[in-house]
């Protein structure tokens, strides 16, 4: 794009702070790219998408190419930010009214500043900085149209126009404020803030200036107030003039656009000689950010009304010549010159009415958004790292915490911390009726075992012997920090069902001169929000304490497993990688943990490992009809006491299996010895299954192939997403009662139906795991890797979660891998660090504001050392009368992790455009919510949009094109379950960077950092010829490689002369002895770190076969089968906002 027609500078009059209203410039969407989330084609031939655009937003899906197969192994996590040489406020301020066509300007005079996307300078008599301070936070797309003149807001004053810019004067404590209004920004004496707001065609205005400069630092905003402009006036650096501003002293916000009716955002050229207001609908097209609100303005057809403008922040030159005015009241504008006939992105004409007495000289078109003006992910996540970042202390009920994205370090003051339960909103509504009014669902998100920074204190341990956890007498809740001693000590409130409970004798202490216990701060139960408590007999089974629990290593030995390399490769390497990794307590010498090795094919093969015995013993069994275990004894045994055994069967597998020709396998039995293997020792565990095919053998569980992917995206594809019967959902729940756990390690090569088989790991809190065409020279090290991770990180088993909640709500639905007997109890076999549980919470009773509202989730488990114990994590928060503090006390992670979840269980009982019309109307009616009842009064025009869900649109689009949500024919049906499968038990940081990727540029990176690169947004306009980007979901990752990239890069890097030369089949960087080598190696490292799988990465050079697979994950451009990018999405959801307000 040529700078000389972008952000030239033009004169102004100063005269005070302001000039004419704010306008903004509309335009044609981009086109899109494929959706995010679809999976590569399995196989040669297969099917993919080829990036050609459908008719429209949501139009039809495009043509096909073949593609190579291809297997999920890779993850992208995005956030977006401002581009180069972009400032931004600390909320996404930099929005605001950027839309702007590519229109034709004159070479800029030497007095005139160019600067190409970049920040805004003040003018010399703006206010001081930190003056104007935007603490609200609104963003606003449109607004009220108004008059000639000064216009006036509802109460009287004139408007103002807040700087995007105030650098991080608007911190994340604006959520927690005072309710953001549509632009966020005050005055110098502290008055309301007010809208910014845009429409057609837009005359002259600008901020008083100095000559352009790059802000970087936090600065001072720069107001404006509608007026007609002066004609004359001196340069500004918004490039065009500007008249006498003036300040609101406070009063509601209030929208600055006007003018006519824009274009539909795909729509056709109007046709010569129609009336501009009747060639298409009005859509939304401006974006405005200004602090805690954002709002997408549409147009409002008012054909009286004299057109304005607001000068583009971000560029776009004045619609008139240097030194000519507006057109008068009642006259439309002088008709724009036409654009270059080969200038870029050119948005056509600004006008849709000719001058009064004179005809059109061009006809207008549809105008282009600006991807980069709406809200962007990067940005949240940037400001709320500046803001949030260091340590968060839990004492104050319903505080809201730092984003999942942001680093910090939880002090445990009484609430529990964020990383084992979460909330959709810290402020509840009081009654049904005003949660139903929001339309926000009351959820938790909750990861009982989750992972802690490294200077995050675990969970204390309690141990109260005999006597066992203090309860109330009513509810069953445990002893924590809610709880109110009264009576001297002598007895405890309840405060989940307010029942008095007397403490017993061996629990008294008095109390202090507040009414606390004077031991309160040496029990963690008493000071805390989360700890342990080593339960007794009474909560064993049986009343029998339990034993250590084991684990149980089943390998298909098939003609399949061998020939892939697998069998030889996990012999070879299980005990020296792997059990030496077993987890044990913290300070124990050694793992507790039993192990045992099963061998299958059509037939089972037990080992006996005693540690007594010379050389390890077979016993088969071939009746698979009905299995048993031939022994007990020697079958699980501890490590460090039969390890030289253990190494002599290791060894021998793969010499007894090399030859082998048999094909057909069996699975359901293979299930079943395993938890007989753990009844007969009486102790839970987990089973360890090594697959590679459709169990066809005739046994219990067999399957039929019944794939039919053209099912995928039709009202019929449930058939072919729930299980064919339900052998292994019932395997799965006999499981659960023995504390047997299953996971499966997937390595098709065909149709293996995950629907299916995952049952058994679904139900048991297991997980799978698949590697499709499993070679084990390329994908053996990502298995291993995610074998060893699985096995090492702490788990419990044999685990009952239950929710308790205060008097007036209660959990009512569930979403996740787990089992429910009743409607309370989650049981789940096993539950470590990456199993997540979302709870839906409902209203059967009024709440109060002075009491608030807890809830407390108590898992009962038994430990890797066979300990039974309780884990306790407790949570308080606010209740409120009133909507706008419900939208202030919001977290939109956990709402778009209840969202997916809940359309997750949809899919496999409505069709899936059903799904997505649900998704899209919670999206439309909480926005609207917010609007109707939040927001200040503004033109119907105006999307505005709370500060803290201003990225819901863009999530809600993602969610859609998740290829767990969204079937299409090029995604297999194993590959959509299995995706589905893994986004159930997801926690609320996975699905992050799961529906939004991270991209980033390598080919720019400092070699000397330590640092992973900043992130990008996640569109294909930001992919440069000459550049090398890598992207990660948290599954997949890839290095998308430009035909122009410097050799030296590629030499350096990959050790050959240019990108042709790169072997992309490699997934392995080389160890080459130079700085950038080894710093791109870091970056992989870190980012693999960071996740729970370990990511395969895929090397996608520019115009491969491979690339529209990559461009699949650029969420926020329009997908390949259809659906919408972000902008149209957006559109979208503003046009159904306005019919529900209407």
């Amino acid at each position: 794009m040529n700078p000389h027609y972008i952000n030239q500078g033009m004169a102004a009059h100063n005269q005070g702070y302001g000039g004419g209203p704010p306008q903004g410039y509309g335009g044609m969407p981009p086109s899109g790219t494929l959706p995010m989330g679809q999976r590569p084609p399995v196989s040669q031939g297969q099917s993919m998408y080829n990036g050609q655009p459908g008719a429209g937003p949501y139009g039809q899906p495009p043509l096909k190419q073949d593609l190579p197969h291809q297997l999920y192994g890779g993850g992208l996590h995005m956030q977006n930010g401002p581009q180069q040489g972009m400032a931004s406020g600390p909320h996404g301020d930099r929005y605001g009214s950027s839309m702007s066509p590519r229109i034709q300007q004159r070479p800029p005079q030497p007095s005139m500043g160019q600067f190409q996307r970049g920040p805004v300078p003040l003018g010399p008599q703006g206010p001081a900085p930190g003056q104007i301070t935007n603490q609200m936070g609104s963003m606003n797309l449109g607004g009220i149209p108004q008059g000639v003149g000064m216009p006036q807001t509802s109460m009287g004053h004139p408007t103002t126009m807040g700087n995007q810019y105030t650098g991080q004067q608007n911190t994340q404590q604006g959520r927690l404020q005072n309710p953001p209004t549509s632009m966020g920004m005050q005055g110098p004496s502290g008055g309301t803030p007010t809208s910014m707001g845009m429409l057609g065609p837009p005359t002259l205005q600008g901020i008083p200036g100095q000559s352009p400069q790059r802000m970087t630092a936090p600065g001072p905003p720069a107001v404006s107030t509608q007026g007609p402009p002066m004609v004359g006036s001196q340069p500004s650096i918004y490039g065009v003039p500007t008249s006498s501003p003036n300040y609101s002293m406070g009063g509601p916000p209030t929208s600055m656009m006007q003018g006519t009716p824009i274009t539909a955002m795909a729509g056709p050229p109007p046709m010569p000689g129609q009336p501009p207001h009747l060639q298409h609908p009005p859509m939304a097209q401006n974006v405005t950010t200004t602090g805690p609100m954002m709002s997408v303005g549409n147009y409002s057809q008012m054909d009286n009304m004299p057109p304005t403008s607001m000068s583009n922040q971000y560029g776009a030159p004045p619609l008139s010549p240097p030194g000519v005015g507006p057109s008068p009241p009642g006259v439309g504008p002088t008709p724009s010159t036409p654009p270059f006939a080969n200038q870029p992105n050119v948005g056509g004409s600004m006008h849709n009415r000719p001058q009064m007495g004179m005809q059109p000289t061009m006809q207008s078109q549809p105008r282009r958004l600006d991807p980069d003006q709406m809200p962007s992910p990067i940005q949240v996540i940037q400001d709320d790292k500046k803001s949030r970042s260091g340590v968060f202390q839990t004492a104050q009920r319903g505080s809201v915490p730092p984003l999942v994205t942001t680093p910090f370090v939880t002090q445990d003051q009484g609430n529990c911390n964020p990383r084992f339960m979460r909330a959709t909103m810290y402020n509840i509504p009081c009654t049904a009726d005003l949660l139903k009014q929001s339309h926000i669902p009351m959820a938790l998100s909750i990861t009982p075992f989750a992972q802690l920074q490294a200077n995050e204190h675990p969970p204390p341990l309690v141990n109260l012997g005999e006597l066992g956890p203090v309860r109330c007498n009513r509810c069953k809740a445990y002893m924590c920090p809610f709880m109110e001693f009264v009576d001297g000590g002598r007895r405890f409130q309840c405060v989940f069902c307010s029942c008095s409970t007397e403490v017993p004798a061996e629990y008294f202490a008095h109390l202090d001169h507040t009414g606390k216990r004077v031991d309160c701060y040496d029990r963690p139960e008493l000071c805390l929000g989360s700890y342990e408590i080593v339960g007794t007999k009474d909560y064993c089974k049986d009343g029998i304490l339990p034993k250590p629990p084991a684990f149980i290593f089943m390998i298909d030995v098939s003609y399949n497993s061998v020939k892939s390399g697998l069998v030889h490769l996990l012999c070879e390497r299980l005990k020296s990688d792997i059990l030496v990794n077993l987890p044990k307590e913290t300070g124990a010498e050694e793992s507790e943990i039993r192990v045992g090795f099963v061998t299958y094919s059509n037939v089972i093969h037990f080992y006996n490992v005693k540690g007594a015995l010379a050389q390890p013993q077979m016993l088969v069994v071939s009746d698979v009809q009905d299995m048993f275990v031939p022994l007990l004894d020697g079958f699980l045994v501890k490590l460090s006491e039969s390890e030289a055994v253990i190494d002599s069967l290791l060894a021998q597998i793969p010499q007894m299996f090399g030859d082998t020709r048999e094909t057909e396998t069996i699975l359901g039995p293979v299930v079943q010895a395993g938890l007989e293997a753990l009844k007969a020792a009486d102790c839970a565990g987990k089973l360890y299954i090594f697959h590679s095919s459709l169990p066809i053998a005739d046994a219990p569980g067999k399957l039929r192939n019944r794939d039919d992917r053209k099912l995928l995206g039709t009202e019929k594809e449930k058939t072919i997403l729930t299980p064919q019967n339900n052998f292994y959902t019932k395997l799965g729940q006999e499981c659960v009662v023995a504390g047997c756990s299953v996971d499966l390690f997937l390595f098709p090569n065909s149709y293996i139906d995950v629907a299916t088989v995952s049952e058994v790991c679904k139900v048991t809190g297991g997980q799978v795991y698949k590697y499709n065409y499993f070679q084990a020279d390329l994908d053996g090290h990502r298995f291993l890797e995610d074998l060893k991770s699985n096995v090492e990180r702490p788990v419990a088993f044999d685990a009952i979660m239950r929710v308790r909640t205060s008097t007036g709500i209660r959990p009512v639905d569930f979403w996740g891998n787990f089992y429910m007997s009743n409607t309370t109890d989650v049981e789940l076999a096993s539950v470590d660090s990456d199993k997540s549980v979302a709870v839906e919470i409902k209203h059967d009773d009024k709440l109060s504001e002075q009491d608030g509202a807890y809830i407390q989730a108590a898992v009962l488990f038994t430990s890797i050392s066979g300990q039974r114990r309780l884990r306790i994590h407790n949570l308080a928060l606010n209740c409120c009368t009133q909507l706008p503090d419900v939208f202030r006390n919001c977290e939109l992670d956990i709402l778009v992790n209840a969202l997916c979840k809940k359309a997750l269980q949809d899919v496999l009982s409505i069709p899936p455009k059903e799904v997505r019309e649900k998704l899209m109307n919670t999206c439309a009616q909480i926005l609207a919510c917010y609007r109707k009842n939040c927001a200040s009064p503004s033109s119907a025009g105006q999307l505005i949009l709370p500060e803290c869900m201003k990225l819901l649109p863009l999530y809600t689009n993602c969610i859609i094109k998740s290829d767990a949500v969204q079937g299409a024919s090029d995604t297999s049906t194993d590959d959509r379950s299995y995706l589905m499968h893994l986004l159930n038990a997801m926690d609320v940081s996975t699905t992050n960077v799961f529906f939004y990727p991270r991209l980033m540029a390598l080919h720019n990176v400092e070699v000397e950092s330590t640092t992973v690169p900043p992130m990008i947004r996640c569109s294909v306009e930001k992919l440069q010829d000459s550049g090398v980007y890598l992207l990660e979901n948290g599954l997949s990752m890839f290095m998308w490689i430009g035909m122009n990239v410097s050799s030296d890069w590629v030499h350096s890097v990959f050790g050959v002369q240019s990108a042709a030369q790169i072997d992309i089949d490699k997934s392995q960087l080389l160890d080459l002895d130079n700085l950038l080598s080894h710093r791109i190696r870091n970056i992989v490292k870190k980012i693999r770190e960071e996740r729970r799988r370990y990511m395969k990465l895929t090397i996608v050079r520019q115009r491969d076969k491979l690339e529209p697979w990559f461009h699949h994950f650029l969420v926020e451009d329009k997908g390949a089968n259809g659906t919408a990018s972000y902008v149209d999405f957006l559109c979208h959801i503003h046009k159904e906002i306005r019919s529900l307000l209407s």
